[in-house]
């Protein structure tokens, strides 16, 4: 079992960035796959970015393709998502999630076994 917490939310000015980081405890974080997602108010929860185990394969939502930029620090047990060029349609609770099964970089939530308690991200113009 793992758990996350995610931190580096807050307010963001159109076209700034923020820098999200999500720490896992224990010591088998490298033998997950890491996803984030978001969940705007009234919306379902959607996939941003996912990165294998090593960090050397990566996979992103459309909508953040060029912006955002997943990685991680299996030393330091933590995943990071540096979002760049933000929106306001970027708004959202930021959740980070750990993914057991080792079978492809899913973007489906139900596919992920842990969750951490989200973060939210306000861009405002």
């Amino acid at each position: 079992q793992v758990q996350l917490v995610e931190s580096g939310g807050g307010l963001a000015q159109v076209g700034g960035s923020l820098r999200l980081s999500c720490a896992a405890s224990g010591r088998t974080f490298s033998t997950y796959q890491m996803g984030w997602f978001r969940q705007a108010p009234g919306k379902e929860r959607e996939f941003v970015a996912a990165i294998t185990r090593s960090g050397a394969g990566t996979r992103y939502a459309d909508s953040v393709k060029g912006r955002f930029t997943i990685s991680r620090d299996n030393a330091k047990n933590t995943v990071y998502l540096q979002m760049n060029s933000l929106k306001p349609e970027d708004t959202a609770v930021y959740y980070c999630a750990a993914d057991r099964r080792g079978m492809g970089l899913s973007t489906t939530p139900r596919e992920y076994a842990y969750w951490g308690q989200g973060t939210q991200v306000t861009v405002s113009s």
